[in-house]
């Protein structure tokens, strides 16, 4: 049976992470595999700051640019001594088209471009890892995703084509796994005119879920710096507890809200086919980490989820009368255009606030639209807390000394809007 693993930038961070990658493809020497890997460690952030350089024609281009090469450079060299490995060639191609786009002056639209340099980071990174499974020893295959992952021209939030990814997943990639390792990027895909989209941010586990579900594969294991699904950021949260088994209803409520361990896309192709996702532990390959399927477990220790960087908007009509189901309407398909997802909603008489992620460059743009026809006010730099499965303990504890200023608790879910960037 096909098995899909995929490796996130944490794990593939520097040279000794490639190689931990390597021994744990060894461990499963007897499974048909394909691997999706992200970009290296903060190369997607790095490549981030590097387009937005380049649309605003900074001084400090290739300055970002020359430390991107750099990081990339380093781990190649403590992988392979030898220069003349043909890898040192392909990575320095991959930085030449990088090249290409820097040379001249932003004409296309900042999301389309963000697509084209940013999605590099995938590319690059996966012909680091396969090159090194073949150096030590592990028969390995570089596939570019782009010509799996079939997407509309919907960049930053590429929308994919189900019907023409999985013909191009079943027909090719089967074969392909017969004795070698598939090897290919997450997060990225491709459109009907060759051009390259992204699936949203942290989207390689979206990938690896479609990849999966095309392959009707025995099960899909995301390795993460974690020992599996944790009910809080330990980052955060010195006391968190490990969740032996999830259920998909469970695993995708989380993820709605914000838990950041899996991407939200992830589960549901998965539920459809049945495939069951593992989240193990990267350094301890052999833990049993979290699994998550069709279950009946019930949750017993509550998850909290918290999101920093929220605004929080509020609309009214111009002559402040009630707000109607048209009203609505309209105010979703100004959100839908604007490609703001919300996080937390409610409705009074004549009033209508959401909360959701700020963006610097869509919401000015989401404002104007929204301001031609409505009385808009907002704050932005707060915090949205939310705890699944929630108790009032658990609620009184994580709101002391915190200002509230919007609530929504429903049967098995608790949502807090807090004044200020919380810590906790």
């Amino acid at each position: 049976m096909i098995n899909v693993f995929k490796f996130g930038g944490a794990s593939v961070k520097d040279a000794d992470g490639i190689k931990n990658l390597a021994r744990i493809i060894d461990l499963n020497r007897e499974k048909e595999l394909l691997i999706v890997v992200s970009a290296m460690g903060k190369t997607t952030n790095a490549l981030e700051e590097l387009t937005k350089a380049y649309f605003g024609q900074n001084t400090d281009i290739q300055e970002v640019f020359s430390s991107i090469k750099s990081y990339h450079e380093s781990i190649l060299l403590h992988l392979f001594e030898d220069k003349s490995h043909p890898v040192y060639d392909e990575i320095a191609n991959a930085f030449v088209e990088i090249d290409w786009i820097l040379e001249e002056e932003p004409q296309d639209d900042f999301d389309y471009i963000y697509d084209q340099i940013v999605s590099m980071g995938e590319l690059i990174s996966t012909k680091i890892v396969n090159a090194y499974l073949n150096f030590a020893g592990i028969n390995s295959k570089w596939l570019d995703a782009r010509s799996y992952i079939h997407t509309d021209n919907t960049y930053r939030e590429g929308i994919v084509d189900w019907g023409k990814t999985r013909k191009s997943i079943e027909e090719n990639i089967p074969a392909l796994l017969s004795g070698q390792v598939a090897v290919t990027q997450g997060f990225i895909g491709g459109t009907s005119e060759n051009f390259t989209t992204t699936l949203g941010r942290e989207g390689s586990d979206y990938t690896a879920a479609i990849f999966a579900a095309c392959l009707k594969a025995e099960a899909v294991t995301i390795w993460k710096d974690v020992p599996g699904v944790l009910n809080a950021d330990p980052k955060l949260f010195p006391d968190t507890v490990k969740y032996e088994e999830l259920s998909y209803r469970d695993a995708l409520e989380m993820t709605f809200y914000g838990a950041t361990v899996i991407h939200p896309k992830t589960i549901k192709p998965l539920q459809n086919a049945k495939i069951p996702l593992l989240v193990k532990p990267f350094l301890s390959p052999l833990e049993s980490g979290t699994c998550i399927k069709e279950s009946n477990v019930v949750i017993t220790q509550p998850a909290v989820i918290v999101k920093n960087n929220q605004v929080l908007l509020s609309i009214s009509t111009q002559d402040l009368s009630f707000i109607t189901e048209d009203h609505l309407c309209d105010l979703y398909g100004v959100f839908a255009a604007e490609h703001i997802k919300i996080n937390m909603m409610q409705l009074s008489a004549i009033s209508y606030s959401a909360c959701f992620d700020e963006d610097v460059r869509r919401f000015p743009k989401l404002l104007a639209v929204l301001g031609k026809s409505f009385r808009v006010k907002y704050n932005t730099g707060l915090t949205l807390l939310t705890i699944r499965h929630f108790n009032k303990e658990i609620i009184s504890s994580l709101t002391t000394n915190k200002t509230v200023i919007l609530e929504q608790i429903s049967r098995h879910t608790a949502q807090m809007v807090l004044r200020e960037t919380a810590s906790f």
